[in-house]
């Protein structure tokens, strides 16, 4: 189990895109190691949370440049992967109560 939580390290459910993703098109986001692909990636969010992945996008967001007082300093780049599930399937990282 530690090499699958190796893969993914977080998942990315606070932001308003991820959000968007998740009602509107069934997809889940997730912070990965930089160096692992696809198959990896389908393999360790199948075992873990018990669902079927349709698809997998990934990319590499690159690291932002600041300010370290009089220098600058940049911050890593790490690797964000789109992860589709199959209509029905569902990953609930919170306590996320339906909206009534």
């Amino acid at each position: 189990m530690s090499e699958l939580s190796r893969i993914i390290k977080r998942p990315l459910a606070l932001t308003e895109k991820a959000s968007r993703l998740k009602v509107d098109h069934n997809q889940v986001v997730f912070e990965v190691e930089r160096g692992a692909n696809k198959i990896q990636i389908r393999s360790a969010v199948e075992a873990m949370f018990g669902v079927k992945v349709v698809s997998v996008n990934t990319l590499v967001q690159r690291g932002k440049v600041k300010r370290m007082g009089r220098g600058v300093g940049k911050r890593p780049n790490w690797k964000k992967a789109i992860v589709t599930l199959r209509q029905g399937d569902d990953i609930s990282f919170f306590n996320e109560a339906s909206e009534e």
